[in-house]
């Protein structure tokens, strides 16, 4: 299955970055990691940060990203010396999130898949629901 098929809102507007890998998924590569699986499993498994609920909400999220500096944002438009994740819901689960380049473009962690370059509408749909928050923090380091 492509992933025009999986994500019919990408059309031709993307392009693959990185092969598949199965080391790491969408928030870790939100985060900048690609050594480790991030998620806020109930058994601990994958990598959470501590102290922040393990739990698959909108606020959990948005505490966890607070760790790295992170605060709301109110827009996804590129700011000078800033860095954007934005994170997608689908009901009231957050099913995904992306990083957005210095170009303004976003980069985004399929899965186990690959990794690729594109809008942020490109990944809205049934798969991972809509962008609905923004969060930005200051642009200290290279982009992974």
């Amino acid at each position: 299955m492509s992933l025009v098929q999986i994500f019919p809102n990408l059309g031709d507007d993307y392009s693959i970055t990185s092969p598949r890998d199965r080391r790491y998924n969408c928030i870790a590569w939100a985060a900048g990691v690609k050594e480790t699986w991030g998620q806020p499993d109930e058994h601990g498994i994958f990598y959470w940060p501590p102290d922040i609920p393990r739990q698959y909400t909108l606020e959990a999220y948005v505490q966890a990203f607070a760790t790295l500096g992170y605060e709301a944002c109110d827009n996804d438009y590129l700011e000078d010396g800033y860095e954007k994740v934005a994170i997608f819901v689908e009901g009231n689960s957050p099913e995904h999130m992306a990083r957005q380049l210095s170009s303004g473009r976003w980069t985004s962690k399929l899965g186990m898949l690959e990794d690729i370059e594109h809008a942020l509408q490109g990944l809205s749909g049934e798969r991972y629901g809509e962008a609905v928050k923004v969060l930005k923090r200051r642009r200290e380091r290279s982009e992974v």
